[in-house]
């Protein structure tokens, strides 16, 4: 089990840091515009800079993508149509050179901003037998992936009346915001937050994926902006003035088509080893007392093993 365990953390973070890679590529250094724009300026037509940016969209040379055009022309006309959604060349900006058609915004005029709070610990009827998942910042302090399928405590309903966020949908970005400033999750389950966080929906043109890897990349300008003299904290409103580069829905999308699969998969191997981890908490203390033999461990544990298996 612990060997599953680790095997599924490390492919988690191998999907992390592909994500990761793709983003710092197209939305950080710019390299599939800025490989269209010299292979122009080198007097390259316009297949040039298409082809150029398909090696640095793909990471292939130009023989692979000859081959790849042979043996899997599909795939060939979905790279070729990515490259095609990066313009042609650069444009200054009050954040530098970037991409032409693009805009400067701020976060939070991408993303909807919210804080959350605590219902009094005092007032039973917002605590007992609660079923509503309710988030602090520890809870991702000793996440190993950026997922959240599960809190350490739950609220009821008449708790949760008491939060103004009220219930926060699959895919809210949770980032806490005190204590320290900076720990990151997708949230994989409706839930609610306490005042530690600052979380963003993603209702308007940046997708969930486009976020959290954005405000990974950026986590040094982010906690530029914290204050306090205690503990650094970072506010909403000083969240929300942080620039940002907008790129075209196309290309957002086309960075969500590649990575959804990847968040897919981490969490399917987050809850995998979560199942696991169950089940080695049930047997061990009946395996200690003799309650089991290893044989009858065997089998209870041969369908969650194939379950939990990606």
């Amino acid at each position: 089990m612990d060997s599953k365990f680790q095997l599924n953390h490390r492919i988690n973070q191998t999907l992390e840091q592909m994500a990761q890679a793709l983003f710092k590529s197209w939305f950080v250094d710019f390299e599939p515009v800025k490989v269209k724009a010299a292979a122009l300026e080198a007097g390259g037509s316009d297949e040039d800079a298409l082809l150029a940016a398909m090696e640095a969209v793909s990471g292939k040379t130009t023989d692979q993508l000859v081959t790849l055009s042979a043996e899997q022309p599909e795939r060939y006309a979905e790279l070729r149509a990515t490259a095609a959604l990066f313009p042609l060349a650069m444009q200054d900006s009050e954040l530098g050179e970037i991409p032409e058609g693009w805009e400067v915004s701020q976060i939070g005029d991408e993303v909807t901003v919210v804080g959350g709070g605590t219902p009094s610990t005092k007032k039973p009827e917002y605590w007992e037998d609660g079923h509503i998942h309710w988030t602090t910042p520890k809870d991702l302090s000793n996440l190993p992936d950026k997922v959240l399928i599960d809190t350490e405590r739950k609220i009821t309903s008449v708790g949760l009346a008491k939060i103004s966020s009220g219930l926060l949908p699959v895919d809210t970005v949770l980032m806490s915001s005190r204590a320290p400033v900076g720990y990151l999750a997708l949230a994989k389950t409706p839930l609610a937050v306490n005042q530690g966080y600052i979380a963003m929906k993603c209702e308007h043109r940046l997708s969930p994926e486009f976020v959290v890897q954005w405000c990974a990349a950026f986590m040094p300008e982010i906690k530029g902006m914290a204050s306090g003299t205690t503990f650094a904290e970072i506010s909403k409103k000083n969240f929300k003035v942080i620039p940002l580069v907008v790129p075209s829905a196309n290309v957002v999308k086309a960075y969500s088509q590649h990575v959804v699969p990847f968040y897919s998969a981490i969490e399917s191997n987050f809850r995998g080893s979560r199942a696991l981890s169950e089940l080695r908490d049930t047997l061990l203390p009946k395996l200690l007392s003799g309650e089991l033999t290893l044989p009858d461990a065997d089998e209870a544990q041969a369908e969650p093993q194939d379950v939990a298996h990606v």
